[in-house]
């Protein structure tokens, strides 16, 4: 059977090449992440050092260049899905961020593109000159062709993977799961080196060659991902998949009046173009009232080919389940934002932990960097992914019964409950270190300023290492969730969505610690003033109440092709037509 449809597939000119296409993206991704990761994550230290910026005017720049980054996603999975297709999308944002990070070298190499450098001892005055407006002008130019890149290639690089496998076969189907995993397992990776070398290679040895490395790399990713042309299958956009969903929204609103007849899944307007790459969906009782948009009224025409004359006042059922495929994961897209929360405090907050605790390596005098800590969360999922595809999933799978071993709102769950294990852990923690730090200091006093902690901070192991785990299963499942339940025609939206919600989360994030912030004393600049301890408590009560809500649209949800009958497709070759339609 799954040779059949392979071989239907090969003759209808789509060839799905697997496994033979995931090494040219795979490694365009990995050296795509290889050359962005670790300046991106630098461009504080860059603009304060190199371009003499204030502080707070380099984090404006920065949070404004991360922000639009992630929104942009939005705009270039609409030119995807609308007018380009995801190959070439790819492609275009992959040449343009190889020359945002060209142009973005060139600034520190050559000496007239960056401002002189302070003298010791110097400020922002007297001898310290900032940068001219033409030398932030090409600098700014560099961030912009970097954000068409990650706007072009964040949405669809996943999407565009998952492309290469046939999801109407069980290979194909755990193919596409394997490439999930292998995907986030690569990008760890590549996070962990560009975090580490590249990232030194700047601050320490010289800004000149810490660009041109990831800029070469970068270079790489181009000509990897051009050289696996041949063998891609490049899916074709089909129109506005929005002005879609806006047309059942219109159509049920104009019908409002109208009574649903009494079978709905046998008389209701159902007609799919035949170049459509979206699968067939099952009826469904969710949404009722976008029904009323596939109602036919003797005012709705005809055309000869079976489709609507006038598509915002009659919609065919299988648009209106198309539609009812994306307000239904919108949900659980919320809590997967609210979930974010955790890890955003988890990464920002360890550091200061780290800061504050015994940082020696050993009995010798070096001191591990704090961020470093931060590797461990991405180490957890390195070191774990590899193990859960190629030995949990199969135990799994036998276990029970199920093809992926455990479903996507499983993983998502599991990752959740990591989460307030991860918190409540690292409240833990926090109270060991201060107590660390009020037994080293006098007895009977308050410990000084920035007081270091007895405490090794090897002990914050854990609770990164449990928040990368907690990644793991909850935002690959997540993911995984969007690209499967949305339309085909909407997977580099549904891939923007998830950027769109981590960009929310920080802001959320923000926005909790500020409150807590002027309302308490639990974050003070000192930690051992303040009461980290409690933020993470309150924290981990805002997880617990988030996977509450979780559970409940868990259970409310029902996947694509999983109607109120199973089994029961509106497969227009074998449907009879009770009523003649009008035309």
């Amino acid at each position: 059977m799954e040779k059949k449809i392979e071989n239907e597939a090969t003759r209808n000119g789509v060839k799905h090449r697997g496994i033979k296409a995931m090494p040219f993206i795979i490694g365009n991704e990995t050296f795509e992440k290889l050359g962005t990761l670790g300046t991106s994550s630098n461009l504080l230290v860059y603009l304060t050092s190199v371009f003499n910026l204030k502080t707070i005017t380099a984090t404006n720049v920065v949070n404004i260049f991360n922000g639009t980054c992630n929104f942009g996603t939005l705009l270039g999975a609409f030119l995807s899905d609308t007018y380009y297709g995801r190959y070439k999308t790819l492609g275009f944002a992959s040449v343009s961020s190889f020359l945002g990070m060209l142009a973005l070298t060139l600034t520190a190499a050559i000496s007239k593109l960056h401002p002189p450098q302070c003298g010791d001892g110097d400020d922002q005055t007297g001898n310290c000159y900032g940068a001219t407006s033409w030398q932030m002008a090409f600098l700014l130019s560099s961030f912009g062709l970097l954000v068409i890149g990650a706007s072009g290639i964040r949405p669809c690089n996943l999407a565009f993977g998952a492309d290469q496998f046939n999801p109407k076969t069980e290979s194909g189907r755990r193919g596409t799961n394997s490439f999930f995993n292998w995907y986030y397992f690569t990008y760890t990776f590549a996070a962990m080196v560009s975090l580490t070398i590249i990232v030194y290679v700047q601050s320490n040895v010289s800004w000149s060659l810490g660009l041109a490395i990831p800029t070469i790399l970068m270079f790489g990713s181009c000509v990897l991902f051009f050289a696996g042309t041949r063998i891609y299958v490049k899916l074709m956009p089909e129109g506005s998949p929005l002005t879609s969903i806006a047309q059942v929204i219109v159509a049920a609103i104009k019908k409002r009046q109208v009574d649903l007849p009494m079978q709905q899944c046998l008389s209701l307007f159902d007609h799919v173009a035949s170049n459509s790459m979206n699968s067939r969906l099952t009826y469904t009782d969710q949404f009722r009232f976008l029904n009323k948009a596939a109602i036919i009224t003797p005012c709705d025409q005809i055309n000869l080919d079976g489709s609507s004359v006038d598509s915002w006042s009659l919609c065919s059922i299988q648009q209106v389940e198309e539609a009812k495929c994306v307000l239904r994961i919108i949900p659980i897209w919320l809590a997967g934002l609210i979930y974010y929360v955790s890890v955003v405090q988890q990464q920002n907050y360890a550091v200061f932990q780290a800061l504050q605790s015994d940082r020696r390596l050993g009995k010798s005098n070096f001191h591990i960097p704090a961020a470093s800590y931060i590797i461990f969360a991405m180490l957890s999922i390195t070191v774990w992914l590899p193990i859960y595809d190629r030995i949990l999933i199969p135990w799994l799978r036998r276990l029970s019964g199920k093809e992926d071993g455990l479903t996507l709102l499983q993983k998502i769950g599991i990752g959740m409950i990591i989460s307030v294990l991860t918190l409540l852990v690292s409240g833990f923690i926090e109270d060991r270190r201060r107590i660390f730090t009020l037994t080293k200091s006098t007895l009977g006093s308050v410990p000084s300023k920035g007081a270091i902690s007895s405490m090794s901070a090897m002990w914050l192991i854990p609770q990164v290492a449990l928040s990368g785990l907690s990644e793991a299963f909850t935002l690959i499942g997540q993911n995984e969730l969007l690209y499967n339940q949305f339309p085909e025609n909407m997977r580099s939206i549904a891939s923007a969505l998830l950027f769109v919600g981590l960009a929310g989360s920080s802001y959320l994030s923000s926005f909790i610690a500020s409150v807590i912030h002027r309302t308490t004393n639990w974050l003070a600049d000192d930690l051992n003033h303040g009461r980290l301890d409690y933020f993470y408590y309150t924290i981990a009560a805002l997880e617990i109440l988030n996977l509450g809500y979780f559970l409940i649209c868990a259970k409310w949800y029902k996947y694509k092709g999983t109607g109120n009958n199973p089994g029961m497709t509106l497969d227009l070759n074998q449907k009879n037509q009770h009523e003649k339609l009008p035309i």
